[in-house]
């Protein structure tokens, strides 16, 4: 178990009312169920930190994304396949040992 350490906390009356059944209800004391409530919101809110981060990041992509098509335009060719035929290519000079 890890280091508690002492602390004043206060409550609101039906704060401390709901928080006192659920105690007496599962057998816990206050003090356990508001570490688990805490525990538990305090992943939440990292949680929800990085996903705000990580759509920041995305709006920024995409913003960079919309800038290069605005300045270079879109390619309407088909770069997976000239690759492959390219490749086919390729390997149809070495085989005839033009390469």
């Amino acid at each position: 178990m890890s280091t508690l350490y002492r602390t004043q906390l206060l409550l609101e009356s039906e704060q401390h009312q709901a928080l006192a059944e659920i105690a007496q209800r599962e057998g816990r004391s206050i003090s356990e169920l508001v570490r688990e409530i805490l525990r538990e919101h305090l992943v939440e809110r990292d949680q929800k930190a990085r996903k705000e981060q990580e759509l920041r990041a995305l709006e920024g992509l995409t913003r960079i994304h919309e800038r290069l098509q605005h300045e270079y335009g879109v390619y309407g060719g088909d770069l997976l396949g000239e690759a492959r035929a390219e490749r086919e290519e390729e390997i149809e000079r070495t085989w005839l040992g033009e390469a």
